[in-house]
């Protein structure tokens, strides 16, 4: 009897341990689930909001363009692609895309510190083509003419126009960040010595001050950039592409040496003839002359100008105004 009793016990405890691991599992398994989902790779690469990109924008809120984005809405979704722009499954930065024009209308990210990168093969989004194409950036066909963006053939034997980033590769230092940047829809049609001049310049200026300022209070570098085109009237390259009128550029960061925002404003026309400098103007005066709010947050609307610290070792050089 007592043998009996023994076996039964036993018996009973192993099945109390089986419901207990069931229970467990079916516990576990939404967190499991969860664990699984944060690590898989995004597969979406050109969103249909702003807001499944807003990791680039500071405080996650995109800047406001008169008739195309508008408090994170987009007025013409047929026209305006977001791109979250992916290279190897990472998200780099994001772009807002005219597929009528076939030029960016803005590109911006999260400043994390710059080199002098390499070039890299020029690139497409294959989604704008076909919806169900790579989430990544490939490589662009010669042999294409893409129908909603630039290809390389649109830019071939050109001695004018240069492939204008907007976001610029010295603007990141790991390669695959670096690499992301050549993607044609980063880049617009700009007139070679307005590139490789005054806005070549204010690049250097610009990245100056946020390798050197653009500090927070644990010594990490931070800080945000949007830099986008307004097309232009002339005749398109290759009768394809637009000819942006003008191009700019603004940052906002917090300085932890300074106790306080930093945020300004560049822009120019796209032409070979101006000023050696495009001058450093405030977010205020972008907003009145080109009705651009970079930075819709009040923190860098009353942020100090750049201005001020151009006087400044770390910067004085690559900074000039005249």
């Amino acid at each position: 009897m007592n043998l009996l009793q023994g076996h039964f016990a036993g018996f009973h405890r192993s099945l109390e341990g089986s419901l207990m691991i069931s229970l467990m599992m079916q516990h576990l398994l939404p967190l499991t689930t969860l664990l699984l989902l944060s690590i898989v790779p995004t597969e979406t690469a050109v969103v249909a909001s702003v807001a499944q990109c807003n990791e680039s924008f500071l405080e996650k809120t995109p800047p406001n363009i008169p008739d195309i984005l508008e408090g994170g809405n987009i007025k013409d979704q047929n026209r305006y692609k977001v791109i979250c722009q992916t290279l190897t499954d990472i998200r780099r930065f994001v772009t807002l895309y005219d597929t009528k024009n076939r030029i960016p209308v803005f590109s911006a990210a999260e400043y994390r510190g710059g080199g002098e990168g390499k070039g890299s093969r020029w690139k497409i989004e294959p989604q704008l083509e076909n919806q169900t194409g790579d989430a990544n950036m490939t490589p662009a066909d010669k042999k294409i003419t893409y129908d909603h963006q630039a290809g390389t053939n649109d830019y071939a034997k050109q001695t004018e126009f240069d492939r204008g980033h907007l976001f610029p590769s010295s603007y990141r230092s790991e390669e695959g960040d670096i690499n992301s940047t050549y993607t044609l829809t980063n880049a617009v049609p700009q007139r070679r010595r307005f590139n490789n001049g005054r806005w070549n310049l204010m690049e250097r200026c610009v990245k100056c001050i946020l390798d050197n300022y653009c500090i927070k209070n644990n010594n990490q570098r931070e800080g945000f950039v949007v830099i986008g085109a307004q097309p232009g009237n002339e005749n398109p390259l290759n009768q394809r592409i637009n000819i942006p009128s003008v191009l700019w550029s603004a940052f906002c960061c917090y300085s932890q040496s300074k106790e306080s925002w930093l945020a300004s404003a560049h822009w120019g026309e796209n032409t070979d003839d101006g000023p050696k400098y495009l001058q450093t103007k405030t977010l205020a005066e972008l907003h009145t002359k080109l009705k651009i709010e970079a930075f819709p947050g009040p923190q860098c609307r009353n942020g100090k100008s750049a201005t001020e610290l151009y006087s400044e070792s770390p910067c004085k050089a690559q900074c000039r105004q005249k």
